[in-house]
This record gives structure tokens, C-alpha cells and sequence, in this order.
């Protein structure tokens, strides 16, 4: 795994109200020393922690925006202990607010009625700590929310990524026992950052499933992903590159050369580099 390190950026803005607290968001100067759920590696999930931190120990709304799987949820829970509930079932969101002093709204750009949100809000004193995946407006914004803070993308705070996968690694050994033997190595993993923590936890997951698989395992799984694809005139001659792709790489990482992999593979050369040749797209070789 290579993880080159870049600039983080994030975007904390904070509109306090007449009758709010008033909060002053500081730049970080030194790193934050957390313990819970929430990973801050980088600079922007440092800065994330801190005004998490700090909407702890004040009672305003808030509003915590960024991509799926960016860590909006998490980073919620660890500003208040409440109920989550979806902003799309909104009469459940509405007698939630009835019973208890705070929630955590997720999707809050799917609210279908801001103006009975508002009145409820209003008249029970409950705070919410809202995530969303998209932009809320500014006159929202500022009905709502006294502190709005961005978690970037993890392409963007690529310091968080190999702690992550740590923690993930020991999510993958605790939910399953031990039972892989030795486990892989994280410089083995390539993560996949594509849709964030989701994609990241499930390639550090696949790396200790695959981990496992013994013979029986791996032919049984080929066996399925075979049945649901054939039926064509030429599937042996299609799908062929299932295996030969798989043991093409493995060669070079290896025995190094093309020379060396039609010794052990017992290839003709002129085959093997028509092989290498066919497959130069799903091989990726330099």
C-alpha cells in the first residue's frame, strides 16, 4: 500500500445565533488526542474533532456535511449520545423530537416539510445534530444551525487511511475469531477509497476473507461466479482470462520476468507474450 501524503483542507463555519452560545472555531495548532470511534489523522479530521469537541460542551444545532462513508455519522455520535433516525421517515423524525432532548438527523437534505420541522423543534427544545451528503442553503442554514461543519473526502485526508485500516483489521479479526490463521498484512492491501470508510472497510474485510480460502473455497465460489455468467456460444474461449489473468500476475510478482514464468509454467514463450499481449488491459504490467 502507498499512501502519498497531501494538503487537507476543511470548511468550519459558524453562524451564532442571537440567543445561541457563541463559538469561535480556532485553527488547529496541535493534535487532537481522541479515543473514540472517530479517526483524526489529518488535519481536516483534526479540525473535525475539535469542533467536535467543542459542541460538546454547548447545546446548538449543528450540521455535519460530506460524502457517504466520509465519516459524518461517527463524528456525529461522538458529539451526543441519542437516537439517529433517517430524515426521509419523517413522521417518525417528528415524534422522536416529542420524547427526546436530542437526536441525530441523518439526511437532513430529504426533510420534506422544513416548516413543520421548525415548529417541533421549537416547541419541544431539541437539539439535533444533522449530517447530510448535500448542500443545505444558507437561509436553512441559518433557520436551523448554528455550526456547520465539512469532512473532506478520504482522497483528501489520505493521513487517516492507514489508521483506518488498522481499525478495520481488528474489526475483521474480532468479528471473526481468529479463524484466518495468520492475518494479512495492510502493505498487502490496496485501499479502495471509491466510496470512502464503505469501500475502504470492504477491501480490508476481502483481504482477510480471501485470507482464508483454502481450494475447496476458491472452486466454489469460481463454480458460482461461472453459473451466473454462462450461456454463450464461446464462454470457455471468454471467460478463460479468469484464470490465466490471475496466474499471469502472480508470475511476475513472483519470478520477476517473462523468461522466468514460461520456465515455471511450462509456456512456450510465443504463448505466453500472445497471453500477456491479449490481456494487457486487465494485467495493467508496466
Amino acid at each position: 500500500m502507498r499512501v502519498n501524503a497531501a494538503a487537507d483542507t476543511i470548511t468550519i463555519m459558524s453562524t451564532v445565533k442571537a440567543d445561541a452560545a457563541a463559538v469561535k472555531v480556532t485553527p488547529m495548532v496541535a493534535d487532537v488526542v481522541d479515543h473514540t470511534n472517530y479517526i483524526a489523522k489529518s488535519r481536516a479530521s483534526m479540525e473535525a474533532l475539535k469542533s467536535a469537541n467543542l459542541l460538546k460542551s454547548v447545546t446548538i444545532n449543528a450540521l455535519i456535511l460530506g460524502e457517504n462513508g466520509a465519516g459524518k455519522q461517527t463524528l456525529a455520535k461522538h458529539i451526543v449520545s441519542a437516537p439517529i433516525v433517517d430524515a426521509s421517515a419523517f413522521n417518525e423524525l417528528l415524534a422522536l423530537i416529542e420524547t427526546n432532548s436530542s437526536l441525530i438527523v441523518k439526511n437532513f437534505h430529504k426533510i420534506t416539510n422544513y416548516k413543520k420541522l421548525k415548529i417541533a423543534l421549537d416547541v419541544h427544545k431539541t437539539r439535533i445534530i444533522a449530517t447530510s451528503s448535500l448542500p443545505i442553503g444558507e437561509p436553512l442554514m441559518d433557520e436551523f444551525f448554528s455550526l456547520k461543519i465539512v469532512i473532506p473526502p478520504l482522497r483528501e485526508r489520505l493521513e487517516d487511511v492507514p489508521a483506518l485500516m488498522e481499525k478495520f483489521a481488528y474489526e475483521a479479526c474480532m468479528m471473526f475469531d481468529g479463524e484466518f490463521g495468520a492475518a494479512p498484512s495492510l502493505d498487502e492491501i490496496t485501499p479502495d477509497l471509491s466510496k470512502n470508510c464503505y469501500s475502504l472497510r470492504r477491501s480490508v474485510y476481502n483481504a482477510y476473507l480471501m485470507n482464508s480460502f483454502g481450494e475447496e473455497e476458491i472452486l466454489a465460489m469460481m463454480e458460482r461466479f461461472l453459473s451466473q455468467r454462462i450461456g454463450g456460444r464461446n464462454d470457455y474461449r471468454d471467460l478463460l482470462y479468469l484464470f490465466d489473468v490471475p496466474m499471469i500476475k502472480s508470475g511476475y510478482t513472483k519470478f520477476g520476468s517473462q523468461l522466468a514464468i514460461s520456465e515455471k509454467f511450462g509456456l512456450n514463450r510465443n504463448t505466453l507474450r500472445k497471453k500477456i499481449n491479449d490481456y494487457k488491459d486487465r494485467l495493467k504490467i508496466d
